[in-house]
């Protein structure tokens, strides 16, 4: 299709091309749009095209997909229960597009602001990419399993594929948008956003169904006329003209950078104040537990008030002071059968930071008295449920810290799903080993603080079966 303006610039040919690989097992159908710019005079140079509108209406009739991801018109908003669908979309190694996700500034209302900033900057996007708002409800947890590559305060970033989410340096390839920029300038704010996406577009191979195809193009684009010095002149003035605009990006790139940087500095500072008093909480939390039940026990044994209220003293647990102690005293756990690597277990001793050890030792423990509770038929469900319930207050575990089984991608892939066959006895499963996807946060929720590793085989023998414990296992963030 060939459209010519009033103004006479020139010509803009739009060509739509669609093809289905009768080769793909998937039987996809691939659509590829193509905009070009003819002026009207020979020595003028072609004028940098916007995404069409047919673009947006494609993507609004039918159901376009980029790898995992769904590629629509608008952005989606990405909730708490879809941030690990999101996580697996930017590893996916089938991706061509970027994944663009805005943040919402704190204290504003998301579909105001969705609405009102982020469809502004994202109005040349349609086809170009995923695009994505996170939710504040999805934030934290977005950003701690990204952990060197957030997004937050109301800020666009730009995920390139080929994204490596435990290597920091990576980071520094998928740029981030201030809002400053987004509230200033709208208008710019999209077609800077917009570039990026749209160098990609022309920079990638073309996948096969239609690589294979002729170039769609009805004329070769026009020379500059005249002589070789003027044709000369007409490309240094495109390049200088292009130096230029790449020059004014690296500018903004480079104080948006700096910006990103100074408040990350605030929000790490922040951070390691909030796990110390996380740290001091969770310790609080658990003494005053074990306080309350010291009180109950009491109230039970004198069968009266007054001395029950009587200043108790709070009963003390002996934490092992290494992993290597609390390997030994592994035996003190009647119900608690360690069938993992012990070598694995005791280098956490060289790298054991925080509250990690007593938070293992409190596990362990909580294990064991829930191993005891199910074998007489005391308990009414799994291990979460267990931790949820009054039955744990002797020896509390925060149901937080309890995962009862991995992702759906962790399942599925054979080496991940291999590293979580662990060790059991031969009376337990015949082959010796069985898949652990039941495991216990030891630290915090990033990808280096230890796991526990665990088969509930109490109904049965009266043991639950700790067959890993050490530094995260591998997964997709890993």
């Amino acid at each position: 299709m060939r459209e010519t303006p009033s103004e006479s610039t020139g010509t803009w040919q739009s060509t739509l091309t669609v093809r289905a690989d009768p080769r793909d097992d998937r039987a996809r159908t691939w659509i590829q749009v193509d905009i070009e710019h003819r002026p009207a005079a020979g020595n003028q140079l072609p004028r940098r095209a916007n995404t069409p509108g047919i673009a947006r209406l494609l993507l609004e009739s039918l159901n376009a997909e980029d790898g995992l991801a769904e590629v629509k018109a608008k952005p989606s908003f990405i909730e708490a229960d879809d941030v690990d669908e999101v996580i697996e979309e930017l590893c996916d190694e089938e991706r061509r597009l970027p994944i663009v996700v805005a943040s919402v500034p704190f204290n504003r209302d998301p579909d105001v602001w969705a609405e009102s900033r982020v469809e502004k900057a994202f109005s040349n996007l349609a086809g170009l990419a995923v695009l994505y708002v996170l939710s504040p409800q999805a934030q934290a947890s977005f950003n701690q399993a990204l952990e060197f590559h957030p997004v937050f305060g109301g800020g666009i970033r730009t995920y390139l594929p080929g994204i490596d989410l435990a290597w920091k340096p990576d980071a520094q390839r998928h740029p981030v948008m201030s809002r400053r920029t987004v509230e200033a300038d709208p208008r710019r704010a999209a077609s800077t956003l917009a570039a990026l996406p749209q160098r990609l577009a022309l920079r990638n191979p073309l996948p096969g169904a239609l690589a294979s195809l002729p170039i769609q193009r009805t004329r070769p684009r026009p020379q500059a006329g005249g002589s070789h010095i003027e044709k000369l002149r007409g490309e240094n003035e495109a390049l200088s003209a292009l130096l230029d605009e790449a020059q004014e990006t690296e500018a903004t790139r480079t104080k948006e950078i700096s910006e990103l940087h100074e408040d990350l500095v605030k929000l790490e500072r922040g951070t390691h104040e909030l796990r110390g008093e996380n740290e001091e909480l969770y310790e609080q939390v658990q003494s005053a537990q074990r306080q309350v039940r010291f009180l109950q026990e009491r109230l039970v044994e004198v069968g009266q008030y007054n001395d029950a209220y009587a200043v108790p003293e709070t009963p003390d647990i002996r934490y092992p002071e290494t992993f290597a102690d609390l390997l030994v005293r592994l035996t003190e756990l009647r119900h608690v059968a360690f069938t993992g690597n012990a070598k694995t277990t005791r280098g956490l001793d060289s790298q054991s930071v925080d509250n990690w050890l007593n938070v293992a030792w409190d596990a362990l423990l909580a294990l064991d008295h829930y191993a005891a509770a199910s074998a007489q038929g005391g308990t009414g469900g799994d291990f979460l449920s267990w931790c949820k319930s009054e039955e744990s207050r002797q020896h509390p575990f925060p149901a937080a810290k309890v995962a009862m089984r991995e992702s759906d991608t962790v399942a599925r892939n054979p080496k991940l799903r291999r590293e979580r066959m662990l060790p059991v006895p031969e009376h337990v499963h015949p082959d010796e080993e069985v898949y652990m996807q039941a495991h216990l946060r030891i630290g915090g929720g990033n990808t280096i603080a230890p796991r526990l590793h665990f088969h509930d085989g109490a109904p049965q023998t009266g043991l639950v079966y700790v067959g890993y414990l050490g530094p995260h296992l591998r997964n997709t963030l890993t």
